[in-house]
């Protein structure tokens, strides 16, 4: 038994007596609905062990279990071993949901606590219905990390700072005046946003709270006449100060925030259904509007010269991949190589690009049977050698001013197997079938998912991830509202918004297959039955061609990789500096 997470589910237990609570939920997040948190936050990390990005602990006095998503399956498993906690494999049919493993293990008249101040809106609203079934209660006010969580880290204090509008490409002003039309629409006067990634593009500023994601801590209330920005204020610089003055936005401390919502003098509020429930309640004098955040698609729509910023950022991203993957061979052949060395060789090449600023997350390095771990990323515990031999999974980005880049390549270390071909190329069909995709104006990424699949499925074989997310504009590497998975998402697709596909396949304990690129939306064609898109690759990288089964691949396809190979050639080649990098990519983009 792990003596640690003991120690600290004793101490969490014997906070439930004292409160009279017979369960207690802590989720991954923050009172920002973030998916990833400052360390002041990893509450579901400090008492499970679990480090992945995505999961919920529940504890009863009796029992302790954690929900996670197909990615942390296996890390789960391995990170829980030897602790109480149970592993529940979320979306899998014979897997309960939080609200019935509760009513399965609690009694009417149980009380069941959360705090308010990291659980949405949503959440609480849905577990209370579920509950009130069998006379179970929530307690929303209590934090019990505040007391028995020893040695906290406390909440960042890194500086913000402005984001230029050369890079930005719209003004504070010109998105304040559209969000206020927006919240006219839907008969609101006020917007509360507690969003990290909307308060910085909204604002027009960056910060350093998050591993890997320039946003920071801050609420935002707008009204009718006001903007108002709620930070710790040892953020503030003097030059951002002076920007807040000259924009007129009023400056407060973060901790304000709640008393300020309280007192609020407006009759119609809108507040998203992720704002948290301690806020929710703050706000029970007003009338709630719950809708989804204008913010979201405001964002997620880019303009202009964002959509210059990412094919710049992705040509230097794709200089630096060239080199990594030119370095990579020869390294490995010459032994020494590892996970993590292969790491912080691609992040020192990333370095050296123009604007660069930092990762966009931790970089993802699955040699052979790690690569089937959808999430895997290598510790010193678990760092493996690489031979020449086998595949390496290697999924990265990383963060300039002017983009934010996502890409996963799958690369052959030596002669592949007839089954490495076999499962790498069933996921380039599907990459190739999804990125030729042309569709409706505003359908949703739900409605073409089958075609990232649909060569898989006709095999017997299925990934248990979304096949797409957005991805911000020197913001967070995951952004919504639209995503292409298989449950329902009716978040349209629409020109000017970023997506990214990436089908994969894992066999466990053999190896996993993944291949990545961003992709914009671009019109296509206007008929009589309206607007059509299409899509637009933006990451510049070769395909590995060794591990394809030429066979399974149609002219179309064959076609496709060629003239995808053809843009990379010509975009990159005059972007290298040194004669073997340009031969190494003439190389890896001739024709098939």
């Amino acid at each position: 038994m792990n003596i640690v997470i003991e120690q600290r589910l004793k101490s969490l237990r014997q906070f439930m007596r004292q409160h009279q609570l017979s369960a207690f939920i802590v989720p991954t997040t923050d009172p920002h609905a973030s998916e990833y948190t400052p360390s002041f936050y990893e509450s579901r990390k400090w008492i499970s062990g679990f480090t992945g990005s995505a999961g919920t602990v529940v504890i009863t006095m009796s029992r302790a279990a954690l929900w996670t998503d197909s990615r942390y399956f296996i890390a789960a498993a391995e990170e829980l071993d030897n602790t109480e906690f149970v592993l529940m494999k979320d979306g899998l049919e014979d897997t309960p949901s939080i609200a019935q493993w509760l009513l399965q293990n609690l009694k009417s008249g149980d009380c069941v606590g959360v705090d308010g101040n990291v659980n949405t809106i949503r959440e609480v609203q849905d577990l209370q219905k579920m509950l009130s079934t069998s006379a179970i209660t929530l307690n929303t006010d209590c934090d019990p990390f505040s007391e028995i969580w020893e040695n906290r880290p406390s909440l960042p204090t890194n500086e913000i700072h402005i984001h230029p509008l050369q890079y930005a490409g719209e003004s504070y002003q010109s998105k304040l005046k559209r969000l206020r039309q927006k919240l006219s629409i839907h008969d609101c006067n006020a917007m509360l946003i507690c969003a990290l990634d909307e308060i910085a593009w909204l604002l027009n500023l960056r910060g350093s709270d998050v591993h890997c994601t320039p946003i920071f801590v801050a609420y935002c209330i707008v009204t009718e006449e006001n903007t108002t920005l709620y930070i710790d204020s040892q953020k503030v610089t003097a030059e951002v100060a002076q920007y807040l003055k000259d924009e007129n936005i009023c400056l407060k401390e973060y901790t304000e925030v709640t008393t300020d919502i309280q007192r609020l003098q407006i009759i119609d509020l809108l507040l998203p259904p992720e704002t948290n429930t301690t806020l929710y309640h703050a706000a029970q004098h007003c009338s709630i509007h719950l809708e989804q955040s204008p913010i979201a698609y405001m964002k997620a729509i880019k303009n202009d010269v964002e959509i210059q910023g990412y094919r710049h950022a992705m040509e230097r991203d794709g200089v630096a991949m060239v080199k990594f993957l030119r370095w990579l061979i020869p390294a490995v052949q010459a032994g020494g190589q590892t996970e993590m060395s292969t790491c912080r060789k691609l992040l020192e090449l990333r370095k050296e690009q123009e604007l660069f600023k930092d990762i966009s997350f931790d970089t993802i390095a699955g040699y052979a049977e790690h690569g089937a771990i959808v999430h895997y990323e290598p510790t010193d515990a678990t760092d493996a050698i690489l031979k020449a031999e086998g595949l390496l999974l290697l999924d990265s980005g990383a963060q300039y001013l002017d983009g934010t880049t996502d890409i996963t390549r799958t690369i052959a270390l030596g002669e592949p197997s007839e089954e490495e071909k076999f499962i790498y190329t069933l996921v380039l069909k599907g990459h190739i079938a999804l990125s030729s995709c042309k569709f409706p104006s505003g359908a949703s990424g739900t409605q073409l998912d089958l075609a990232a699949r649909y060569a898989m499925w006709q095999e017997g074989y299925n990934f248990g991830h979304g096949t797409g997310h957005g991805v911000g504009s020197y913001l967070c590497v995951h952004e919504g509202p639209h995503q292409i998975r298989m449950n329902y998402k009716p978040a349209p697709l629409v020109e000017g918004v970023t997506v990214t596909d990436e089908p994969g396949l894992y066999l466990q304990g053999k190896f996993g297959v993944r291949t990545e690129n961003m992709l914009l939306c671009v019109p296509f064609k206007e008929t009589g039955f309206g607007k059509f898109i299409q899509f637009e690759p933006l990451t510049l990288c070769p395909i590995d061609t060794k591990p394809i089964n030429m066979a399974m691949l149609t002219p179309t396809e064959i076609q496709w990789l060629n003239e995808y190979h053809s843009t990379v050639f010509n975009r990159l080649s005059p972007l290298l500096t040194e004669k073997d990098d340009y031969q190494w990519l003439k190389d890896a983009t001739k024709p098939l």
